[in-house]
């Protein structure tokens, strides 16, 4: 079926319900980033495949928003469909709650799937068409009606996570958060987010592409704790786990019986943002809820000294096989066919010798030339797959999923002749990353409050990206995690000793090039003085040549080369003792001071 198809399909099931709107956003059960295939509605009716989006149909039209990260890949995959792009972020485009507000008459109905439809976006459309007397209908999965050949629900198999590597067992972390629940006064504390609940029972899965999750709910009391997971994923090694550490296992849908049959007048904690609307709509009436950023969040966003040592072992596998990568790729570009797609294979061949490795923590972007401009491109064999030249620059972005970590790096790798233009962005870029990376800044600061650091060089050339710089990375779990960012929009997360986080700005021009560098950095204390208090630093924890041949020297202050020379000493310092004579030399030669 063709999307226009589906979405007349689409409507004809909505007028049966009597359903005005519909929306369809990206989402599972669980609120998560990245879903299983079964859950990815939004793409099934769109065709547009990026991580981020929303689709909303009426009678006459269909639209789809998404972020700046997919403008033109949308453009691309909505082209000869109906559905029209709204550009999130951008003036002129408004919401998609706020564009239902103004084209829906009184009275009329919005419909959507309660069970990954997130509580606070209810609560944000009610509010948004409170005006109109719009009823919202929660009930239906019209797209899941339409979708006969769907794929079925995941079915892995869960494995601890040894606290080797965690450093605390599960039992220790179920009475942190219970500590945290009696500061809030709650009774009950409801997680729905997978991650959450994989780092506080020290579990972990194969239910989500590159995502060690195991779909599951939780529900901790003052004094029970329990898993509610399909229990073929749950073998002998694992079950006894969870019971020597408090930790109860019943079946996946059992959940909804258990929060029905709270106490009544208990006082219940949930996220309003990491918890469906379904499950919350089955808190008894009587009990007070309590809202706010899952306790797990907080708790697993601060790495303790196990986390940092093996993450860090981590990146230094990690690079050694980058580093293998690109020799492979600069001994071998014009001798042998490599495609983005190949590229990007032979990259994970060598990820795979490493000890420990998983599986990717994202699909790798490949993307060469104007393809890089796609800031989460994905090459795919017979659709979009460049062969490389030796011309022109290259970018990856990509990473790993350790036993000892979570890996997340991007380079560009300049294969050949680039225009004087292009090496400029490229200075620009690496400008902004070291006068982020290599900041000192004062205890009590934001993400937001620094993100200018890293915009500044760029913006001095009136260019910028419409994305975030820096997004927090999990331990052996999603490789976006909060609750810090660094971002130009507002928060209020102070940047906290052991939290880690990316750092990667880049210059992104449609039909021209894409540029990024993006290292990984630990919050570390620095220094503390009698006129500011206490100060904080940022310490790269990876390692990999930045390319030199793309930077113009001239741009650079003796500060910054400085910098590099002091990076790339350290790199070849660290990866060399696990390369061969070759690769070793090569390195030397990539890491040389300017």
């Amino acid at each position: 079926m063709k999307v226009n198809e589906k979405i007349k399909s689409l409507r004809n099931l909505m007028k049966e319900k009597g359903i005005k709107a519909y929306i369809i956003p990206t989402s599972d059960p669980h609120q998560s980033e990245y879903l299983a295939d079964h859950y990815k509605t939004r793409v099934w009716i769109s065709g547009f495949t990026g991580s981020a989006g929303t689709v909303v149909v009426t009678e006459n039209e269909a639209i789809l928003w998404t972020d700046g990260r997919y403008f033109i890949q949308a453009e691309n995959q909505l082209a000869g469909s109906e559905i029209q792009l709204f550009k999130m972020g951008i003036p002129g485009f408004p919401t998609y709650m706020e564009w239902l507000r103004d084209n829906l008459e009184e009275g009329d109905t919005i419909g959507f799937n309660g069970k990954i439809f997130p509580q606070s976006d209810v609560k944000k459309l009610e509010k948004e068409v409170e005006n109109k007397k719009i009823e919202l209908i929660d009930e239906f999965d019209l797209v899941g009606e339409l979708w006969t050949d769907r794929p079925s629900t995941p079915r892995s198999k869960a494995f601890v996570h040894d606290v080797k590597y965690t450093g605390k067992t599960a039992k220790e972390k179920v009475e942190e958060v219970r500590k945290e629940m009696e500061k809030k006064g709650a009774d009950y504390f409801i997680l729905g987010s997978l991650d959450d609940i994989a780092w506080v029972y020290n579990i972990r899965g194969r239910d989500v592409t590159c995502n060690p999750v195991v779909i599951s709910y939780a529900l901790i009391s003052r004094d029970r704790a329990w898993l509610f997971v399909d229990k073929d994923k749950i073998d002998a090694k694992v079950e006894s786990y969870l019971k020597e550490n408090g930790i109860e296992i019943d079946g996946y849908d059992k959940v909804i019986s258990y929060v029905k049959k709270i106490k009544e007048e208990s006082k219940v904690f949930i996220d309003p943002s990491r918890i469906n609307r379904w499950l919350y709509k089955g808190i008894p009436e009587k009990c007070e809820i309590i809202e706010g950023t899952n306790i797990t969040t907080n708790l697993k966003g601060i790495k303790n000294s196990t986390e940092i040592e093996n993450q860090k072992n981590a990146y230094i596998k990690d690079g050694v096989a980058l580093v293998k990568f690109l020799y492979w790729l600069d001994e071998n570009l014009g001798k042998i066919k490599i495609t983005e797609v190949s590229a990007a294979e032979k990259l994970e061949e060598f990820r795979k010798e490493q000890d420990g490795f998983i599986e990717p923590s994202f699909d790798t972007i490949a993307a060469y030339k104007e393809n890089a401009a796609m800031m989460h491109y994905k090459a795919e064999e017979g659709k979009s797959n460049y062969e490389l030249k030796r011309e022109k620059m290259f970018l990856v972005d990509s990473g790993g999923q350790y036993y000892d970590g979570t890996t997340d790096i991007t380079r560009t790798i300049v294969l050949g002749d680039i225009t004087e233009e292009e090496k400029k962005d490229f200075t620009l870029t690496l400008k902004g990353h070291i006068n982020l990376i290599n900041a000192r800044f004062l205890y009590g600061a934001t993400g937001s409050s620094l993100d200018v650091l890293c915009r500044y060089p760029l913006w001095q050339e009136g260019l910028d990206y419409k994305c975030g710089t820096g997004h927090g990375v999990g331990f052996l779990l999603n490789v976006h995690e909060g609750p810090h960012r660094i971002s130009t929009v507002p928060d209020k997360v102070k940047l906290e000793k052991g939290m880690i986080v990316t750092i990667e700005p880049g210059v992104y021009k449609g039909g021209k090039h894409g540029i990024r560098i993006e290292n990984v950095a630990v919050v570390e204390e620095d220094i503390e003085t009698e006129f500011g208090g206490k100060f904080m630093k940022f310490d790269n924890i990876s390692y990999c040549p930045i390319d030199l041949d793309g930077i113009d020297v001239d741009m650079l202050t003796e500060a910054e080369k400085k910098w590099l020379n002091n990076y790339h000493e350290e790199v070849y310092e660290k990866l060399s003792p696990y390369l061969n004579n070759e690769e070793r030399e090569w390195l030397k030669k990539e890491t040389r001071s300017i």
